[in-house]
């Protein structure tokens, strides 16, 4: 039984041990990390710009040459509220 509590112990020392390194090797290239993540949002950024003005002119509509005569106005408004309630 002390044989599976010592290799527990171990497993979860290599464990511990592991994401300390991986926290201290983020934590020191964090610059680096930052510098190549700001570059790629920045060439992803550029080519979403580039293709902006085309989708903008496929997606607006053309607008009409002639258009229909002037709507008139009610004659009754409906069911309005009185100012005076």
């Amino acid at each position: 039984m002390q044989k599976v509590i010592n290799v527990l112990a171990l497993l979860s020392f290599v464990g511990t041990a592991g994401i300390v390194g991986g926290g201290a090797a983020v934590y020191l290239n964090k610059d680096s990390i930052i510098e190549n993540v700001k570059g790629q949002v920045a060439a992803a950024a550029e080519a979403i710009a580039g293709q902006l003005p085309g989708m903008m002119d496929a997606a607006m509509p053309e607008l009409p040459s002639v258009t229909g005569g002037a709507i008139g106005m009610p004659s009754t408004t409906g069911g309005a509220i009185p100012f005076g309630m």
